[in-house]
Order: structure tokens, then C-alpha cells, then sequence
């Protein structure tokens, strides 16, 4: 391996050293390593452990900095930022906050004022601080007048985008601006499952994708090779700036200047050499050491690379045509695959088995794909030929989209683990080993690391382990409501099961996927109402998930997904028990107490949302009140009976913020810290009403709505509540004055 790759790995252990581990252990290491090399004279190891110093000490000052900015941003009253969207009242979007010398990622509810994308503008809101960044809830913005360029430039690509792909242009804006918000979350599950949800992302092979095809198009032009290959380099550069320069394109981009250059100076370089010099360029922002888009980049690349040199002393000579295409295309996915799998598992809980052949037969369709979406937006001018074009690229759309639904659908396509830190350290060292071993011409000592590192980790089970912490997921199910709760042991307590439609429901299509994957028992499912978007899935959650009792309200009306429910329980013998206030039941230091609806109450009900059954949850001392979709009327019973213990940190909005619930009167018994919303994105009932959300507001709640975050999940160890959404955390009470 070149001496630059080496120095390159030592300085970014040198960062993970100090933004994760120890940065202490790390620096006295590195001059403890560099001090017995100097003495004995070898000046490249000594160097290589200097590098690991500096790591370490560039990443305590960044984390120091940091530290700073986000203690500034919770005292600060006003902040400059630059929307990545048009910014207007009810509007959620990204932004980059700017103060002091400080830059940070946030996003913000916007309570009042508009502005453009790219625009430069004044916030003033309530600033919570995140793993990624900042939330401002209630923001208020103010233009300022000038305009970021790039961010204009991307909006109005993206707004291109959606004229000219119409239904498709959520995967086409994942594809080729980088932007996933759109991209249904089924879509993406299956993605995933099939193992190929990175090219729903910009990464390496996209940007090496456009500009082959950027080269091949100036090669036809009949410009000179010096000139085709600068003109690539200058189109890529400008392409990857316009969409955010994310880690991995950065690193694209820099690989495929190292080639030109070495081409256009005739001097072969190693592919080692030229994936360590696109690996460094990003860590001119140290903390991209830490982004999993960036991990899973290098480590692709690695293993691309390996299997390079693997296939050569592998595949025979005599192996050519389509026969040698096939061996090489198959043993770079298997080694590509194998090198993520680790970082892979850690962070998503599974692993794909049949990525190896998805892989194989995606990355030709993306290859005509990706130039077809870029040249069709590049010509969007003319929209005649433009959607000529967005047309022609609807049948690889969905021939993209089809090896992911089939991938998925096999048998056993993915494996669901929950590795511990351990086992992820082992599996992650057997991945190391492995690539070596591909590289290697003596790779016995490589390839026993690897089995031994194996051999280890399996010895310890792939389960999840009690972490004390209870959970609340609010499923993303469109219009309607699937909550569930899960006990420090890992069981689960389910609430409602997401509406139904012709030939499906969000029961088999959501709910029991989403409960699968992170492993555990459904010990209870409890009913709020029996309306189609909160029963719709009831039948097949039952039916799959086999919950040992099923709690309802006993409403004196029906509904043909409610019987089936019903009748599902019976057949699965599943205890179904009418509930009333005062009930209550402990699961694993999980203690549920029934509020609502009481039987006087019921009679006489002409609405089911009236009658919805109302659960409070405690953990140590947090609390968490389900309401179902009960309205004004049965808040109001609910103040007279139960007046202030009806405090809670988390309140599941009833009624998916209808102005027919959330009363003043209400919330200022219940005074949550946080509030979540289950709504369909562009539902026809206007949900949730503005009035909720300005009630919601005048509280100082902070409001999360699954139209526009996803599936939420409020973690809590009894004494602290931390937030998880869109992939982002936080920990509630680390919150400005508005």
C-alpha cells in the first residue's frame, strides 16, 4: 500500500480517536509509537504516528469549537441563515444558521414570513439542539437580501425536476440532486432490503457516471483529450458544488482528477494512491470523518479496489467475453459488500443477502440512467425535447425500481441483527483482514484474522440487549395512527394499526416490517376507535405479530376492518377485553394507566373519535398520554376528572391536529414538552389545523408531525427524554427562550 494511503488512514484514526474514543489515549499513543520509531530510526513510522497526534488533536479543537458554537446558539436571540427551500408560513425546512463565526445545519418550522431558497435571512424562533445540528420550532424569518447562488441554482433544478418527471420526481431528485425528503419511506425500505439503497443517493458512482458521460460526449464533439478532460473536470466540479458537495461525491470528484491529471502527464499511479488523495480532501471538514455517507464511500471504494487485485490471481485468463465480465462483476459485489457489511449492520440493523446480485444488475441500468436524467434536465429549456427525454427515462425508473421490489421480496433477503459495540469492532476487523487478504499474494495470516475475528463475534449472539430505556415510535402511516411503545426488554405495546385500501393495508405493509426488523414480542394491541385509519391494519397485525391481548374501547358501531380485526383475534386466540378508566397493566417497569372512555360516557355516542380510548404511559418519571382521536368533548371530561395529573412530556395529538381537538383549557393541563402528529403529507382534511398548531406553540411544546419528519421515536431511561427523527437526535430541555 502506498506511503500516502497510510498516512491518510493514520490521520483519520487519529479524528475517530477524538471525536469518539479517547483523544488523550490517542495522542499519548501516537508519541509513544512516534518516539520508539525515531529512536530505532524509522522515520516513516514515526511520521505515521505523528499523523495519528495530529488527528487526534485537529479533532479536539474542532469538537471544541463546536461545543462553543451550540452553547451560543441556545443564548442567541437572532440568527442569519440560507433556506435550502422556499421558506413560508407551515413550511419545514433545511437551512444553514450562520453567527459569530459559527456555521451550523438546522432545520425550522416556519411560524411567519417567506422567503426564497438561497435567500439570506433573519430567524428568531425556540432553538433545540440535535446530534446533527439545530431545530428551531415557531421560527420567524425576516429576509435579508442577498442570495446564495449555489442554493438557487439547486432550487431551481429541483423545480425543473418536478415539472418534467411529475410522479417520478422524488426518486429523481434523490438520484440527481441529492435530495431524498420526498422519496416515499416504503420505497426506501425496500431499497434497503434489497441492498441497494445507496444509489437512491449521490455517491462515487453517480458522479463517475456523469462525468464518463460528460467525457464521452466532448470526445464526440471532437475535442482534444487535454481539452475533453478538462471540460469534465470543470462540469463535475460545478455539478458537485450545485448539490451540497456531499462527502462522497467530493471524494468522486477528486479521484477522477487524480486520473486525468496522472493520464494527461502520462504517469500511472496507484488506485490505492488516488482513493487515499479523495479520501483526505473531505476532511478539510474534520467531523466528515464521522458521516456514514463518507464511510460507506471509502470502504466501497476499498473494496472495489481489492477485488481488483483479487480477481487477477483468481479469475482465469482464459475467462473472457461475457463469462469473465460475469466473474469479475459478481467477485467485486461480494467484496464491495462484504467490506460494508459491518458499518452497514451497526447502523441499520440489518444486512442484505441478496445485495451481491441486486448490485449486479442495478449498476447498468443506473449507468444509462444517470447521463439520461442529467442531459434531460440539462436540455429542460427546450421542454419539448425535455420531456421527450423525462419520458424515455421512466422505463429504467421503473426497471430500477422493479429489481428492488423483486430483491426485497425474495425469502430471507435481508438478515436482522443488532450487533453490540463488540461484535461490530470484531466483524468490522474481519472486514479489514479481508480486504488485506485480497490484496495480498500471501494471504493465509489475513484470511485467519478473519475467520478468528468471525469466529468470536459469533460466539456472541446478534440480540438486542436491555438498555433500561423505553421507546415510543410513531410509525409513519400516512393518514392515520400506529404507536408503539417498547419496554426496556424489547417487547412491544401497540396502539392503533394504520388505515387500509383496496388490496392492502398499513398493518402488513409498515407496521409489521417496521416491528420485524427491530426484533421483540407484541405483548399488547390496543384499539383507540374503530375507524379504518386506525383499525385498517388491525387484522393483519394481529394476524402476523400474534399479540397476546388486544385492548378496544367497544364502540357500539362497527366497521368491516374492525369485525375482521375482531374475528382475526379470535381465530389467533388473542384475549380481547373491553377497557375502562382505571385499568392498568405493567410490562417490564412499563406502566400503562386507562383514562378514557368510561361506559356512561359511551352511550349515546354518535362518533367513534368521542369515544377513543386514552392511555397514559409512565416510565420513572416520564409520561406519555395517547389520545387517539378524542376531540373537545371527551378533553374536557378528561380536565373535570383528572385536572393536573394529566401532565405529560409526550402528548400524541388527538385527532391528527384537527382543530376539533387540542383545546386551550386542555393543553394547559397537559403543558407537553413534546407534541406528535400522525398525518399523510397533502391529506384532503387540511391536517394538522393551524390553530392546533399555534395552541401547540402558545405552550412551548415542540411539535413533530410524521408528513414531515417520518417515523418518530421518543426515547427515555425514566429521568431524560431524547428525540429521534429523520435520522437526527436530541435531548428535550436543551431549548432556547422564543
Amino acid at each position: 500500500m502506498p506511503l500516502i494511503a497510510l498516512a491518510v488512514l493514520s490521520y483519520a484514526a487519529g479524528l475517530v480517536a477524538g471525536f469518539i474514543g479517547s483523544p488523550a489515549a490517542a495522542i499519548l499513543s501516537g508519541i509513544a509509537y512516534a518516539s520508539v520509531a525515531a529512536l530505532n530510526r524509522r522515520g516513516t513510522h514515526a511520521a505515521l504516528g505523528a499523523l495519528v497526534v495530529a488527528g487526534a488533536c485537529v479533532a479536539m479543537h474542532d469538537a471544541a469549537t463546536a461545543a462553543r458554537c451550540r452553547a451560543d446558539a441556545l443564548h442567541g436571540g437572532e440568527w442569519a441563515a440560507e433556506p435550502e427551500d422556499a421558506a413560508a408560513p407551515g413550511a419545514y425546512v433545511r437551512a444553514t444558521m450562520r453567527w459569530a463565526g459559527c456555521a451550523m445545519p438546522a432545520s425550522m418550522s416556519v411560524e411567519t414570513g417567506r422567503a426564497a431558497a438561497g435567500a439570506r435571512v433573519s430567524i428568531r424562533g425556540s432553538v433545540f439542539l440535535t446530534a446533527r445540528g439545530l431545530k428551531i420550532a415557531h421560527a420567524r424569518i425576516s429576509p435579508l437580501g442577498s442570495r446564495d447562488a449555489l442554493l438557487l441554482a439547486r432550487a431551481g433544478i429541483g423545480a425543473r425536476i418536478d415539472t418534467l418527471f411529475r410522479k417520478d420526481a422524488p426518486l429523481v431528485r434523490a438520484l440527481l440532486i441529492a435530495d431524498e425528503r420526498a422519496v416515499d419511506p416504503a420505497v426506501k425500505d425496500r431499497f434497503a432490503v434489497s441492498g441497494i439503497v445507496h444509489m437512491l443517493s449521490i455517491s462515487g458512482l453517480h458522479v463517475a457516471i456523469i462525468a464518463m458521460a460528460v467525457e464521452l460526449l466532448c470526445r464526440m464533439v471532437r475535442l482534444r483529450p487535454a481539452t475533453a478532460s478538462i471540460a469534465t473536470l470543470v462540469i463535475t466540479a460545478l455539478y458537485i458544488a450545485v448539490i451540497g458537495l456531499p462527502a462522497p461525491a467530493v471524494r468522486s470528484g477528486v479521484m477522477l482528477g487524480v486520473r486525468s491529471l496522472c493520464r494527461m502527464l502520462q504517469r500511472p499511479t496507484s488506485p490505492w494512491a488516488a482513493l487515499a488523495l479523495g479520501a483526505a480532501v473531505p476532511l478539510v471538514s474534520p467531523a466528515t470523518v464521522l458521516d456514514l455517507g463518507y464511510q460507506l464511500s471509502v470502504l466501497g471504494m476499498a473494496g472495489l479496489v481489492a477485488s481488483g487485485a483479487l480477481g487477477k490471481r483468481v479469475i482465469p485468463a482464459t475467462w473472457s467475453g461475457t463469462r469473465g465480465s460475469l466473474a469479475r462483476a459478481l467477485l467485486t459485489s461480494c467484496v464491495a459488500c462484504c467490506a460494508s457489511a459491518p458499518l452497514v449492520a451497526w447502523t441499520f440493523g440489518r444486512i442484505s443477502l441478496v445485495a451481491p446480485i441486486t448490485n449486479i444488475l442495478a449498476t447498468p441500468v443506473v449507468a444509462v440512467l444517470q447521463p439520461a436524467l442529467f442531459l434531460a434536465v440539462a436540455v429542460s429549456p427546450l421542454r419539448a425535447l425535455g420531456m421527450l427525454l423525462a419520458d424515455a427515462c421512466h422505463p429504467l425508473l421503473l426497471a430500477l425500481d422493479t429489481i428492488a421490489t423483486v430483491g426485497a421480496s425474495v425469502p430471507f433477503a435481508a438478515l436482522t441483527v443488532a450487533p453490540t459495540l463488540p461484535t461490530a469492532i470484531l466483524a468490522g476487523a474481519a472486514s479489514i483482514a479481508m480486504l488485506v487478504a485480497c490484496m495480498s499474494r500471501a494471504p493465509a495470516r489475513a484470511i485467519a484474522i478473519s475467520i478468528g475475528a468471525l469466529t468470536v463475534a459469533a460466539w456472541r449472539p446478534l440480540w438486542p440487549v436491555r438498555d433500561g430505556r423505553m421507546e415510543l415510535h410513531m410509525i409513519d402511516v400516512g393518514q392515520g395512527d400506529a404507536i408503539a411503545l417498547r419496554t426496556p426488554a424489547g417487547r412491544w405495546l401497540l396502539f392503533d394499526a394504520g388505515r387500509n385500501w383496496t388490496g392492502g393495508d398499513a398493518g402488513r405493509a409498515t407496521v409489521i416490517p417496521y416491528l420485524r426488523r427491530r426484533g421483540g414480542d407484541v405483548v399488547l394491541f390496543v384499539l383507540s376507535h374503530p375507524h379504518a385509519d386506525h383499525v385498517g391494519g388491525g387484522a393483519s397485525v394481529i394476524a402476523g405479530l400474534h399479540p397476546t391481548a388486544y385492548w378496544d374501547g367497544a364502540y357500539a358501531g362497527t366497521s368491516p376492518p374492525y369485525r375482521a380485526s375482531l374475528v382475526a383475534a379470535s381465530e389467533q386466540h388473542v384475549a380481547w377485553r373491553r377497557v375502562h378508566p382505571g385499568d392498568s397493566l405493567v410490562v417490564d417497569g412499563v406502566r400503562l394507566h386507562v383514562l378514557a372512555p368510561d361506559s356512561a360516557w359511551m352511550i349515546g355516542l354518535k362518533d367513534p373519535n368521542a369515544g377513543s380510548v386514552v392511555v397514559r404511559a409512565e416510565y420513572g418519571a416520564i409520561r406519555m398520554l395517547m389520545m387517539g382521536d378524542a376531540e373537545k368533548g371527551e378533553e374536557e371530561r378528561l380536565v373535570e376528572e383528572y385536572g393536573d395529573s394529566l401532565r405529560a412530556d409526550v402528548l400524541k395529538v388527538g385527532h391528527h391536529g384537527s382543530n376539533t381537538s387540542s383545546t386551550p383549557a386542555f393543553l394547559a393541563r397537559v403543558h407537553p414538552r413534546v407534541a406528535l402528529i400522525s398525518v399523510g403529507a397533502g391529506n384532503m382534511y387540511g391536517h394538522p389545523s393551524a390553530s392546533t398548531l399555534r395552541s401547540l406553540a402558545g405552550v412551548g411544546a415542540a411539535v413533530l408531525r410524521t408528513d414531515l419528519e417520518g417515523s418518530i421515536v421518543c426515547r427515555t431511561d425514566g429521568r431524560t427524554l431524547e428525540v429521534e427523527e429523520g435520522g437526527d437526535r436530541w435531548v428535550v430541555g436543551s431549548q432556547s427562550k422564543p
